[in-house]
């Protein structure tokens, strides 16, 4: 009987194994190996490429701007989510179902078809850049196509819905006499909100932050098609290895200290949180 759960157990392990074990563990080993531009991939094994990667400054900048992108964007997901979270939470059940339809629906829409969309949007004849010229800021059409604000804008319009997933799954816990019995002591809106109501959504609050951090970070879609050539992030540069150069272990080195510094800032994150928040999970 107690070898039963693992049986059950066993095929999600395999699976998880066979597809993603094992072609991380592929990556990690080819990381090692050599490569020149006149034999291809040699059979010696060596730390040259990470040498590489961590003594260029050129990969210094392009972790830096994946970073902070990843953060800001995970930052301005969590305040429209927060904001779209209370408005939901205060409608009736038929106009929260249908809200709900209309934040989750573009998920059913592959992120690249997204993405084109924003591209048209604020391109150089799209509707949001002939905004400033109809309020006559400026005489001429202001794109953000290849600038970082239109990579951010476009990456929080695609990674927002996991937010409010997060923060909404949290809300279904709520206990509203709490917030009640604020009101009814004459505690203003205001301070409900900040003392009794962001409290009990923080759970939600931080693991949407988590998810939308770990999502941006590794994007690859969204920042190639809206950033260009001129904006490059990390995935880019590991497409780059891949595909245009096929330096194949120099590419598997740069997604392998993408991972480990993806995990290292899961596993601070994490340890601080619950540290600082220890109350709120009990």
């Amino acid at each position: 009987m107690k070898k039963i759960p693992f049986l059950l157990v066993s095929p999600a392990v395999l699976f998880y194994i066979v597809f993603l074990v094992s072609p991380l563990l592929i990556t990690l080993i080819m990381s090692f190996h050599g490569y020149s531009i006149y034999t291809g991939i040699s059979d010696d094994f060596s730390l040259a490429n990470y040498e590489e990667v961590l003594s260029d400054s050129y990969f210094y900048k392009i972790f830096l701007r994946t970073f902070l992108l990843s953060v800001a964007v995970a930052l301005l997901c969590t305040i429209l989510a927060i904001v779209e979270a209370l408005i939901l939470y205060k409608m009736s059940t038929f106009y929260k179902s249908i809200s709900l339809l209309i934040i989750l629906g573009p998920l059913l829409v592959s992120v690249v078809v997204r993405t084109l969309g924003w591209a048209i949007l604020i391109g150089e004849n799209g509707f949001l850049s002939s905004i400033p010229v109809l309020l006559h800021l400026s005489e001429q059409p202001v794109s953000l196509m290849y600038t970082q604000i239109g990579v951010v804008i476009t990456m929080v319009h695609v990674l927002v819905p996991f937010s409010i997933i997060a923060i909404m799954a949290t809300m279904s816990k709520l206990d509203d006499s709490i917030v009640n019995a604020s009101l009814s002591l004459k505690a203003s809106s205001f301070y409900t909100l900040r003392k009794v109501l962001i409290p009990q959504l923080m759970p939600g609050i931080l693991s949407g932050v988590m998810v939308v951090f770990t999502l941006s970070i590794t994007a690859f879609a969204t920042p190639a098609i809206i950033g260009g050539r001129k904006l490059k992030v990390v995935a880019m540069v590991i497409y780059d290895e891949f595909l245009a150069t096929l330096n194949w272990p120099l590419g598997a080195s740069i997604a392998m200290i993408l991972i480990i510094i993806n995990f290292v800032c899961i596993y601070f994150y994490n340890k601080y949180t619950q540290k600082k928040y220890k109350r709120v999970f009990q």
